[in-house]
């Protein structure tokens, strides 16, 4: 049975695509951005996370746990990422829900399930199934299921992409989507390898390949001051997406500092940036630059 790994299935979503969603987040991701908002999506495998906030000190977590992989120091509780195993036993005995594991296996059926509890919000506002992540495409045989399962059902589908995936892996799951959404996050190759550790060249590439196969397309761009805000790197997307033809929409979606926090409580180190949300102004100004491409503009997603 084809299963996969996933963080999170959000419900009544409204920002990841049109209408009333539920949202499926895979675990894995081949983009390390600076800025993420879900960094809990980059490694495949389940992880821990740990509120050192929270921690009591109780040591119930340290006398749950049967692999030795839990140590109290300094008053908090201290993982030993080399012996937990991710059986989960410490996870009940915590009594303020300290920690907690990012990412499970699931089966088809099951996520399927979740969706199809759904179906009547989607009849009546347009919606469907989002599929995100992480980079969904990574788990390239559990989508292809899922979004063929949404197609047996009549269920729309949309796919939130880095477009960083081969291209034979591209053309196969696009066959498939009703829908994509990608980041194009800057359109200098350099400075986008610099902070997501690729180079953009394939992306670019992807995008124009579905663009040519007729595909509906939104153009999402995270605006992350000092990175891909000035006028001259917003002019380039705008001209890039207008030329793809099938694009209509573009979101415009502002820097959001919650994956900082989300950081520091995974067992991995991760540099993320730590910057302010641009002002209200900045970006009805950026937004202002693609609606006068023709794009209809949404802010936030």
């Amino acid at each position: 049975m084809i299963s996969g790994y996933v963080f999170d299935i959000k419900k009544y979503a409204i920002h990841d695509g049109p209408g009333i969603r539920t949202t499926v987040f895979f675990k894995g991701c081949s983009l390390q951005c600076r800025w993420c908002h879900n960094p809990e999506s980059w490694q495949l495998q389940p992880e821990t996370s740990f509120r050192r906030s929270r921690c009591l000190g109780c040591g119930h977590c340290v006398q749950a746990c049967g692999h030795d992989a839990i140590s109290l120091v300094d008053g908090s509780s201290l993982t030993d990422a080399r012996r937990c195993v991710l059986c989960g036993e410490c996870l009940p005995e915590c009594p303020v829900g300290a920690r907690e594991i990012i990412g499970k296996s699931m089966t088809i059926p099951y996520v399927m399930s979740e969706i199809e509890k759904d179906i009547i919000f989607y009849d009546e506002s347009g919606g469907g199934a989002t599929f995100s992540g992480g980079e969904p495409l990574m788990q390239e045989q559990f989508l292809l299921a899922l979004l063929n399962q949404c197609r047996v059902r009549d269920i729309h589908t949309t796919v939130d992409t880095t477009c960083y995936v081969e291209p034979a892996v591209m053309e196969k799951v696009s066959k498939s989507v009703d829908l994509f959404l990608c980041d194009i996050k800057h359109t200098d190759s350099d400075k986008h390898e610099a902070y997501t550790g690729v180079s953009n060249t394939l992306i670019m590439d992807n995008i124009q390949r579905l663009a040519r196969a007729g595909k509906d397309i939104f153009i999402r761009v995270p605006i992350i001051p000092g990175f891909n805000d000035d006028m001259a790197n917003i002019s380039e997307t705008a001209r890039f997406a207008v030329s793809l033809g099938t694009v209509r929409r573009v979101d415009v979606l502002p820097y959001n500092r919650g994956g900082v926090e989300k950081s520091t409580r995974l067992a991995t180190t991760l540099d993320l940036m730590r910057v302010e949300t641009p002002e209200n102004e900045e970006i009805e100004e950026i937004a202002d630059v693609f609606r006068g491409y023709g794009f209809q503009v949404r802010v936030g997603g």
